[in-house]
């Protein structure tokens, strides 16, 4: 069983990393992700043990992390974790249910009363002042200073008391956090980190220091979670597709309801400006669909009677009826949005290392700091009062806060601007493969081509095409081979069924129709054999139809599928990505699947495949050391999408198997976005390296200077909290 929990007051990255190590380690867990930019928990245990192990892991949360609210569905017991809220400790709310199964997702309303109940826990406590009032609570420190600087050296006893006042004004929070997790064992984080050096600056009386960096790195503190707001604001906004209601029909009457409460079968009616809440067909009216947030494609999707619908498109015209197909749990719309929100779970090895670092690096540097205050003063008999200004400085240094934070942001802006343009990304490790990848294998059917069959071929022996084209529609028009109905389809006008007399059809051959008093036969070579007619050879590959009329041969017709308009294009921008293999792999004949593949200019095509037979084509790429990628369909080909490095599904608009299969799903079926999602994905890549580059480099030269005994510990507070900023804002680059 897996569920989903809110969690608040998380003061970082770093405590959302540090709370997953904690409750890894939890038994009966089988998985845990603690996302600190999505604000939720992903718990994943065993059916018969998920309520021990729950309790197990909410008690352990309030040991680890003590301010955290959890928001739960109330399904589990929470004795355990209730007596810890008593002792003023981390609890779980049963109200606000936050709870996501698998395949559910709560309505939109509920989800934000949620985050605003447990930001009101976090606002009320008194203890921490709220971080609503940091910039007064600095506002009375800088007071208080100043009028301390303005008393006279005789009342020295004075200035320091309001210098004290000043400073625990502006960091009482922090000291009592550091306090906390020091007695849960939870010693190397930011607050610890402040608490000593500013501590260790009060006890030399360097109190206008002490003051003013406590007072930078709150005023710090404060944009990072303004900037870190803002980013999920503007992620969530970019997936702002869940329905608010449905205007459920009962008896004639429309009546306005939760999506949840619609059942499959039901009639609802779209009005303009409305969200689609449900997926389902339309029964009555027509309309125009805005698609952008499922597609990133700006130009209406039309709409009538018969046609299929997905919840998170815009009506934009005119009034429909639509009987919903599917409840809202499994909607279109409740599958990508719970695809996206899990994304966070799916780890890049990049943010892997930088969980990784952080946990040796803080101890380590602490451990430098301590050396640092002692060792030059006793060997070298220097001024212990100018080492231990450096050892501090150091020691705010080494909160590697930009690290923790703008590596896994810079993945979810990625993964939220890709979603922008039609490109579903479930993962960032999926984002990091799909920069790397040099080789990309490719379904034929519905992937490369349309996947509908249509003329594409007219060769009338006189010249005249329309004739010959009208005479097959008419003999075609009262078959229900896929074949006949595709040149019908393709002659887009009603054929006169009255000029049409007695009908054969002969399986494996074609049909015999009179029509107008002439005998007219339309079908393969073999049945223009059988009239003594040989059938010319054509160079074009599909269904060849050929036609007679009393005997005479009039021509042929070739029905094939189609390429679709954008495949061409795709191959140039993947090879000038510097894709170096193209790949079609296909059950089709060798000689369509060549002519198809010549006209892409794709050089490597394996044909007359059954599904088995392409997944050992992919491990053969993959066993020659390639970063192997396939795109296909989503339904036939789920083995494949799964063996290789990537799987890259078209989504036929929400197409179930597409979003279960894949990794990757490119929801409006254009091969194009392939290339614009690898150029996303590397240019968040180029944005996570350069965090990683800048907040190191940075880090390491104020350590350096800090070793000179050049840098201050404003200097220090810089490389910390203005360093994170920075990063964060460059990591929101990513969106865009």
């Amino acid at each position: 069983m897996k569920k989903v929990w809110s969690i608040a007051n998380l003061d970082c990255a770093g405590c959302a990393a540090k709370l997953e190590d904690a409750l890894a380690s939890v038994p009966g867990v089988e998985s845990v992700s603690v996302n600190f930019l999505a604000g939720t928990i992903a718990l994943t245990a065993s059916d018969e043990r998920f309520d021990e192990v729950a309790v197990a892991v909410l008690a352990k949360a309030a040991r680890v992390e003590p301010e955290a609210v959890i928001l739960t569905d109330g399904s589990v017991s929470l004795t355990g974790a209730e007596h810890h809220h008593h002792k003023g400790g981390a609890h779980a709310c049963k109200d606000g249910c936050c709870c996501h199964n698998e395949h559910e997702h709560e309505h939109k309303h509920e989800h934000e009363h949620e985050h605003a109940h447990a930001s009101h826990h976090h606002d009320g406590e008194a203890e921490d002042g709220g971080e609503t009032h940091v910039l007064a609570r600095v506002g009375v420190a800088a007071a208080l200073t100043l009028v301390a600087l303005l008393i006279p050296d005789s009342a020295g006893w004075l200035r320091a008391a309001l210098f004290l006042a000043a400073y625990l004004c502006v960091s009482f929070d922090v000291l009592l956090r550091a306090l906390r997790n020091i007695r849960h064992g939870q010693i190397f984080d930011e607050n610890f980190l402040m608490t000593v050096a500013s501590l260790g600056a009060v006890a030399m009386q360097d109190y206008l220091e002490a003051i003013a960096v406590m007072a930078l790195y709150q005023i710090g503190e404060w944009f990072q979670d303004r900037a870190v707001e803002k980013s999920r604001a503007s992620i969530a906004s970019l997936m702002d597709i869940r329905p608010d209601y449905a205007n459920l029909l009962r008896d004639g009457e429309s009546v306005r309801v939760d999506p949840r409460d619609v059942a499959v079968g039901d009639l609802i009616l779209l009005k303009p400006g409305e969200k689609v809440p449900l997926d389902g067909v339309i029964v009555e009216g027509s309309s125009s669909l805005n698609t952008v947030a499922l597609t990133g494609e700006s130009l209406p999707r039309d709409v009538s009677e018969g046609d299929s619908v997905i919840s998170g498109c815009i009506n934009l015209s005119g009034v429909v009826t639509v009987r919903v197909s599917s409840t809202f749990g499994e909607s279109t719309v409740a599958k990508i949005l719970e695809m996206v929100e899990a994304s966070g779970e799916h780890k890049a090895s990049s943010e892997r290392f930088i969980t990784r670092f952080a946990r040796y690096y803080t101890p380590a540097v602490c451990a430098a700091a301590l050396l640092l205050a002692l060792i030059p003063p006793l060997l070298l008999g220097g001024d212990w009062r100018q080492w231990l200004e450096q050892a501090l400085s150091f020691l705010v240094i080494s909160c590697p806060c930009a690290l923790v934070i703008s590596v896994p942001l810079t993945f979810f802006s990625g993964i939220g601007g890709a979603s922008r343009k039609g490109i579903l990304v479930k993962g960032a490790s999926m984002m990091e493969t799909l920069a790397r990848l040099d080789t990309v294998a490719f379904d034929k059917t519905g992937t490369l081509t349309r996947g509908e069959f249509g003329l594409t071929v007219i060769h009338a022996e006189n010249g005249d095409g329309q004739e010959l084209f009208a005479t097959a529609a008419l003999a075609e028009s009262y078959s229900d081979h896929p074949i006949s109905r595709s040149l019908l389809s393709a002659h887009g006008k009603p054929v006169d069924r009255d000029r049409v007399g007695s009908v054969e059809e002969i399986a494996g051959q074609g049909v015999i129709a009179s029509i107008d008093s002439s005998t007219v036969h339309a079908g393969n070579a073999r049945l223009m054999a059988s009239i003594g007619l040989e059938a010319p050879a054509c160079d074009k590959q599909g269904t060849i139809i050929h036609v007679a009329r009393d005997g005479a041969y009039m021509g042929h017709l070739v029905i094939s599928d189609e390429i679709k308009p954008t495949s061409r294009q795709a191959m140039d921008e993947l090879k000038a990505l510097g894709v170096t293999r193209l790949v079609m792999l296909t059950g089709d004949r060798k000689a369509a699947a060549g002519e198809i593949a010549g006209a892409l200019g794709i050089d490597d095509v394996r044909s007359e495949l059954l599904p088995g037979d392409k997944v050992h084509a992919v491990e053969s790429l993959l066993g020659e050391g390639h970063t192997v990628g396939f795109v296909g369909d989503g339904i036939n080909d789920a083995p494949v999408l799964r063996r290789a490095d990537l799987g890259i599904a078209m989504g036929a608009m929400g197409s179930d198997a597409a979003i279960e299969a894949a990794d990757v799903v490119l929801m409006d079926d254009d091969p194009v976005k392939l290339a614009r999602a690898i150029r996303i994905a590397r240019r968040t890549m180029r944005i996570v390296h350069q965090n990683i580059a800048f907040a190191l480099g940075v880090k390491g030269v104020v350590l350096l200077l800090g070793l000179l005994g050049i840098a201050s510990m404003w200097l220090a507070v810089f490389a910390d909290v203005g360093v994170a900023m920075l990063a964060i804002l460059n990591a929101m680059r990513a969106m865009r």
